[in-house]
């Protein structure tokens, strides 16, 4: 398998960069049957586009879906998929000016290493942040085959630099929660931690600078005993799709780093009998031991690093002279990556799970819509 492809039954191809002609994705084991809906893909993509707000790199992209193949009759036939993004909003001459420095914390000498030189440099090419809204639109579709299935994934922003919203959320209200978080600027679920992120991101912008933060993953009603041991486990996998978002650094299920500072007596989840199921009392191993899903929500928390492109004057290297050298880097850049990323570990998890479920057998390759 290809740099550029992931999944076992459900695999999906991405494809482009970020100052190309377009960006897509392929997305190929797509049960057949399923309605097709483009405009809730474009919802999606909503989420993930550039220009939301003032937070966010102010590159302007409709970001408009454009299906070239999969589809008949407003329904998947089993084919490959095709799904594209044309790019609109292109100004390549700000990587041409700094093409000799190395950019920090960039891609660019790893690049250069690797590919020799070769490796489409504007905007990162294919290392771009951009090349997600593929991520985005596979997974829309896989949000659509887990809900006929009452599987329901929600994700958001936990924290923003030092300020972190450690409060449990009971999901039974899905959708009001949805909406609580569409309707924070930085898709939080608190309203009042909410305005302090929004402070903390316009008080770096305004400095020239970026900031990271935390983002957390729920995925609800995923069914027990899926997934495997050792090299095949649930949190493996996951975290190997999670890893492919441009700026993670860090994934953890459940108690996560904490599980480090406490007992086996406080770290254990009780088993207990619900309403005639079989559950746990707490979840501090995120809804997977062994690798396989207990029936429990599979949580998980995830570090993003602070965009890399800052206006802070910084110390680099001049590739062609060999020499000590200054940078600062001009451009459209998030001061915070976290809000737009949400989306896109929300989409990851789905195509993840979805994989799971058609590979084991748990959903049909025909779905009957």
């Amino acid at each position: 398998m290809g740099d550029n492809t992931f999944g076992n039954h459900l695999k999906i191809t991405s494809f482009g960069e970020s100052h190309g002609v377009l960006i897509g994705v392929i997305v190929d084991g797509m049960p057949a049957g399923i309605n097709f809906s483009l405009d809730l893909i474009q919802k999606e993509l909503n989420m993930r586009k550039p220009g939301q707000s003032h937070l966010a790199t102010p590159r302007d992209e409709l970001d408009k879906a454009q299906i070239l193949s999969g589809i008949f009759n407003n329904k998947t036939t089993g084919a490959p998929i095709c799904l594209i993004i044309k790019n609109e909003d292109i100004d390549s001459t700000k990587y041409e000016k700094f093409r000799e420095l190395l950019r920090p914390s960039h891609i660019d000498y790893s690049a250069l290493k690797k590919y020799g030189g070769f490796a489409d440099y504007r905007g990162s090419g294919r290392f771009s942040g951009r090349i997600t809204a593929g991520f985005v639109m596979a997974g829309a579709l896989a949000k659509q085959i887990l809900r006929k299935h009452n599987i329901y994934i929600i994700a958001y922003t936990k924290g923003i630099g030092s300020i972190v919203d450690d409060r449990y959320y009971d999901f039974k209200e899905l959708e009001r929660w949805f909406s609580i978080r569409e309707k924070s600027m930085v898709r939080s679920l608190n309203p009042e931690l909410s305005k302090d992120m929004i402070k903390k991101i316009e008080i770096v912008r305004n400095a020239g600078d970026s900031i990271g933060g935390l983002i957390k993953c729920v995925a609800i009603n995923f069914p027990a005993g899926v997934g495997g041991p050792l090299f095949n486990s649930i949190e493996s996998n996951l975290s190997k799709a999670i890893f492919s978002i441009p700026a993670i650094k860090g994934i953890e299920f459940g108690a996560g780093f904490n599980a480090a500072k406490m007992k086996g007596s406080e770290h254990n989840d009780p088993w207990i009998i619900k309403d005639g199921k079989i559950l746990t009392e707490k979840n501090d191993s995120g809804g997977i031991i062994g690798g396989i899903s207990t029936g429990m929500p599979i949580e998980f928390t995830v570090a993003i690093k602070p965009t890399p492109s800052v206006e802070v004057s910084q110390k680099t290297v001049n590739i062609k002279t060999m020499k000590e050298d200054l940078i600062q880097i001009e451009g459209k850049h998030d001061p915070c990556i976290v809000p737009r990323a949400v989306i896109v570990v929300e989409a990851m998890t789905a195509i993840v799970l979805l994989d799971y479920l058609l590979l084991e057998g748990k959903i049909s390759s025909v779905i009957e819509s």
